[in-house]
This record gives structure tokens, sequence and C-alpha cells, in this order.
């Protein structure tokens, strides 16, 4: 072995809010077309962490680890693999010991890992039967979907009637997905409720664009609108993930006026340019107050 290649093995430490944390093989590549090594992939972690935490906090979390790269084979963890350092917090949910993603050094943790994915629960740990939001998913049937956007604004439009507000945010993969800050007294069922009521009203007014069909094989090339995934037990991908994907694309909180522009894709948004959106915007989610959803529920039951 050369120098150069021994050199790029060695491991490196970093002190992170008074924790050492130990970076396995920092030049090890995990997108190599971008040039994001591990290192890299470690500093971008960091810079959005204050948002990522902030989504990942008081769930279970779901990671899926690509130890060669985004390219390479892949593994789900749910199980918080051992030896754990003592800052790693553990959630106990239904004989699996989650990881409580709640502070940077954990997630470096995940990351030297090559977790290149955290998918987040939607039900809480410290109340899992009443979520504080409401989410649709748009699941595209074709790998490239040209249309997602248009389809997000249409999505947008009727909740603007319904007096429904909302922040559209990219999967980092090819969907997009519509999130509704909610007072935290609905039940999971009663939001399927008004998920398939907006789902059935979508496929009936937007035959060639929009399906509630289950079945990936029975969906031709429409959008699956999906709120059947809203429930106990199920994640998502969390706000300000990055996703194992070409282009190192970053789940992204949009503004809906972007989407009615409708100039935008979803590969717009990844880990060489998010930080600067952040620096500009903020959190989008976090502008939305949780609201009452009473007006449209009850509309809702009356027609049943």
């Amino acid at each position: 072995m050369n120098k150069t290649s021994a050199s790029a093995k060695r491991p490196a430490t970093v002190m992170v809010e008074g924790r050492e944390i130990t970076v396995t093989n920092p030049e090890k590549p995990l997108w190599p077309e971008h040039g994001i090594t591990k290192l890299i992939y470690l500093e971008k972690l960091a810079l959005l962490s204050p948002f990522l935490l902030k989504h990942c906090k008081d769930r279970y979390l779901t990671t899926i680890r690509y130890p060669h790269g985004y390219a390479g084979k892949s593994f789900y963890q749910k199980n918080c693999p051992e030896p754990k350092p003592d800052y790693v917090r553990i959630a106990e949910n239904e004989g699996i010991s989650y990881i409580h993603l709640d502070n940077l050094p954990t997630l470096l943790w995940l990351g030297n890992l090559a977790c290149l994915e955290f998918h987040a629960s939607f039900d809480r740990i410290s109340n899992p039967d009443y979520p504080t939001e409401w989410i649709l998913d748009l699941d595209p049937s074709r790998e490239e979907e040209p249309r997602i956007i248009e389809a997000a604004a249409l999505v947008g439009k009727l909740l603007e009637s319904l007096k429904i507000r909302s922040v559209p945010k990219t999967s980092g993969a090819t969907g997009v997905q519509i999130v509704v800050p909610i007072q935290q007294k609905y039940t999971f069922d009663e939001l399927r409720g008004l998920g398939q009521f907006v789902g059935d009203y979508l496929s009936s007014a937007y035959p060639q664009l929009f399906t509630v069909e289950r079945l990936t094989k029975n969906r031709g090339d429409l959008i699956y609108v999906d709120y059947l995934q809203h429930y106990k037990g199920k994640t998502i991908s969390a706000p300000y993930t990055p996703r194992a994907r070409y282009g190192a694309p970053v789940s992204t909180p949009l503004k809906w006026e972007e989407v009615y522009a409708g100039d935008i894709k979803p590969a717009d948004f990844h880990l060489l340019n998010i930080g600067e959106r952040l620096q500009r915007y903020g959190d989008l989610i976090d502008l939305e107050q949780p609201q009452d959803l009473e007006h449209v529920l009850s509309f809702i039951h009356a027609k049943k």
C-alpha cells in the first residue's frame, strides 16, 4: 500500500460538543461523481443538523446505510448498532431499540457509519397516538416524472380552498410530500379519513394525473396519492435528510410560490447547495403554526 492510500484510510478524530468522534476512512467517496467524501459528508450533516435534528427528535429513527457509497449495497437499520457511545440515546418500541436522534454527536456517529438516509416515524415517542402533522405523499409510478411539481401545485390549491395551510417538500427522491402542521389532538384514523377524501377528489377531478390505487402494477403512469402511509409505526424521509441517489439530493421544504411557478424540480436541491438555501430561508416548515382541522373533518363527517 502506498503512502497516499494509507493516509486516506487513516482515521481522523473530531471534537463535537465535548465528544470525541472517530471518523474512519475519512476520504472514502460516498458520492464519487460529486467529490463528496465521508469527511465532507459529515461537514454537510453538521450544517444540516439544526434542521434535521429538529425533525428527528422525539421520533423513532430508521436509517439506511451504504458502506460503499450511495451506489453500493445498502441495508435498513432500526436497532441501534453496538457498541454505542454513551451520548447515543435509545427509544424502545415493540422490541426494537431505536436511536433517538437528538444531538449532533449522534448524527455524526451515524454519518461515520455511512447512514446516508434518515427516516423518522410519524408517531412521536412522547405521545404516539396523536401526530403533530398530517402528510400526503405524492408518489410517482415512474422513475422520471416531469409532472410532479404540477401535481403538487394542484394539491396546494385544493388545500388552500379548504383553508388548510401546508408546506410542500421534496422527498429527496422522485416524489413530493405535503406537510400540514396540526394541533396535537387528531388521531391517525381521523387524518386517514381526511387523506382519503382528498385523494378521492384528486383522482376523480384529474384522472389523467392522480390515482389512489395501491398496487403499483395497476397505476400505469399515474401519481399515487398515498394517504395510507401517514400512520403510527410508519416513517417518512425526514425533512433535510440526504438521499442515496445520484446528485446527493436533500429532502427540501419549498415555498408554494416556487411550486406554482413550476420552474423547479426535486433534483435542484442537494448537499452542495442546501446550505445557501437554509441561510436564505431557514426552516420553511417552522413558519407554519399548528392548525385546527375541525372545519374540514366536520364537513367530511357530515357528508357520510
